[in-house]
């Protein structure tokens, strides 16, 4: 179940196949669900699984438990293994402070050689997204696996559905192979955000697709990458392997953890990185970074109205959203997002959705730790 076989340059290798889930973002713009307590990977927006459990419920058919690794924070590890017990808790790592994507996978794949004793094949995935074609998405996943067996980095591109300014952007390029029904592109360029302009343009070329955030590759691959592009960070992480497994683990990372250099994979690692494939997927992704792509993602009434909890009454109400714990009842309302929480409602413009982190750090300025 765990080991990828793939004949790579004529020679069969099989490497153990792990999972390394990053679980450490605040989702600040799915406010006021989503808070430094009870973040938004554990939110149940799809269901009575949360999002952090849907991600483990995706894997497990093809990487058991005990070969994935949860890398948090020190807030959220106590949901995380509540909700989780089938992973050893030996596989959660706690940041002593946020650093970045970057630097998280560096660890996570040190750890993922620590657990095997040998070098692996990892799948860099994050906790929080939803994926509503499963299967595919498996598939896709191994296939992934199979490549990255011959030390090229795999990512998963979405096939756009519009012109998003908040996703990163991966441009094809030639068609390398196929595996298991799945194109194997070269990766040319990697766009992060662009402008609405671009991203139009983007978006209807062909070529180019959402960067998931999502990579497979070899820990050597992983270790190569970073000794070449961020020296400091592989460095750094060097005084830290010994301590792996041992009782010195958390003090030695708590001392290092604070001098790696903050940084996102794909601006410090992707953006420069040597081999780089991209498998195109359409799996009903979504990161749900936002309360508009939550109404995007989940199904809706004939009116396109979703009901994420409580009850909606509408009337000649189209494309809203609402969360509560009462009857919400609504007349003649349109693109709109509603969340009522025991201490906060919020109303806002769905096309504005991206805006709600500046309430949160409005709040942060006000000093009102209570409703963060």
């Amino acid at each position: 179940m765990a080991r990828i076989t793939e004949a790579c340059d004529g020679n069969s290798v099989a490497l153990p196949f792990y999972a390394v889930i990053m679980a450490g973002g605040s989702g600040t713009r799915l406010w006021p669900l989503s808070r430094r307590k009870h973040p938004k990977q554990l939110l149940r927006l799809a269901g009575e699984r949360s999002l952090y459990q849907l991600a483990i419920d995706r894997l497990t058919p093809l990487i058991s438990p005990e070969r994935i690794v949860v890398i948090t924070a020190s807030d959220m590890a106590d949901g995380l293994t509540e909700q989780s017990p089938e992973i050893p808790a030996a596989n959660f790592i706690v940041e002593p402070e946020g650093r970045g994507t970057a630097p998280v996978i560096a660890l996570g794949a040190l750890c993922a050689e620590q657990l095997t004793g040998g070098e692996a094949v990892i799948a860099c995935l994050t906790a929080d997204h939803f994926i509503g074609e499963v299967e595919r998405f498996r598939g896709a996943l191994q296939a992934a696996a199979k490549v990255a067996q011959s030390g090229v980095i795999v990512t998963l591109g979405i096939e756009p559905t519009y012109a998003a300014t908040g996703y990163g952007y991966i441009q094809r390029g030639a068609l390398y192979s196929e595996v298991d029904g799945f194109a194997v592109y070269g990766a040319r360029k990697f766009k992060e955000k662009p402008d609405e302009e671009t991203a139009a343009g983007m978006a209807t070329y062909g070529q180019h697709y959402w960067n998931s955030g999502m990579f497979v590759w070899r820990t050597g691959t992983v270790r190569a990458e970073f000794e070449r592009q961020l020296p400091e960070t592989a460095h750094a992480l060097q005084e830290l392997e010994p301590a792996l497994g041992t009782l010195e683990q958390g003090e030695v990372l708590a001392r290092i953890w604070p001098a790696v250099p903050k940084g996102s994979i794909d601006y410090a690692i992707m953006e420069g990185a040597q081999d780089v494939r991209v498998i195109p997927v359409d799996i009903g992704w979504s990161d749900v970074g936002s309360w508009a792509s939550v109404l995007q993602a989940l199904p809706a009434d004939s009116d396109g109205n979703v009901l994420l909890q409580g009850e909606h009454l509408p009337i000649e109400t189209e494309g809203t959203l609402v969360s509560a714990g009462r009857l919400v009842a609504t007349i003649g309302l349109q693109d709109l997002i509603i969340v009522d929480t025991p201490d906060v409602l919020l109303l806002c413009a769905a096309d504005r959705a991206e805006e709600v982190r500046a309430l949160v750090q409005a709040l942060q300025q006000q000093g009102r730790a209570e409703l963060l």
